[in-house]
């Protein structure tokens, strides 16, 4: 099971036992917690090695050298993407120059939108509601225009 599966299946047990809003205090502090402890791992592990190998021409400095509010809306702007990884987003952070409370607190807003949309699509998909059927039909025709897109490159 993928990293982010298991994070869907522990918020949906989240949603189920502790309800609505419940489920969802729970699993925010959850990602929360997640992305601090990766940073201080990848800041403790990473970040002398990317700063001596990086060269001191690359583009990717600029990025490292970001800092302070400039730092924040960075990465809250990646965290509102989501089609961004965020295990990259955290690392970048970490090896950066920024500090751990702007991660932080940029990456806490960054997330509340995604994971609002995501314990309101399972608890309504849960209750069986008029709501959750309609996302359940909405994913699978995206469902089926993934793997049919796969069948024809394959062709």
């Amino acid at each position: 099971m993928q990293y982010s599966q298991l994070c869907k299946s522990i918020t949906f047990v989240n949603v189920k036992l502790f309800g609505f809003w419940n489920g969802f205090l729970l699993s925010f502090i959850g990602e929360v917690l997640g992305v601090a402890l990766s940073f201080w791992l990848y800041r403790k592990g990473f970040r002398t090695l990317v700063h001596t190998k990086t060269p001191s021409h690359s583009k990717w400095l600029k990025l490292l050298r970001v800092q302070g509010k400039e730092s924040f809306i960075f990465i809250l702007s990646l965290r509102l993407l989501p089609f961004v990884p965020s295990g990259l987003i955290t690392f970048f952070s970490a090896v950066g120059k920024g500090s751990f409370a702007v991660f932080i607190s940029a990456s806490a807003l960054g997330k509340i939108p995604a994971l609002f949309i995501e314990v309101y699509s399972i608890y309504h998909i849960s209750q069986g509601s008029m709501q959750g059927k309609i996302t359940l039909v909405v994913l699978s025709i995206i469902l089926l225009f993934y793997i049919s897109k796969k069948w024809k490159k394959k062709a």
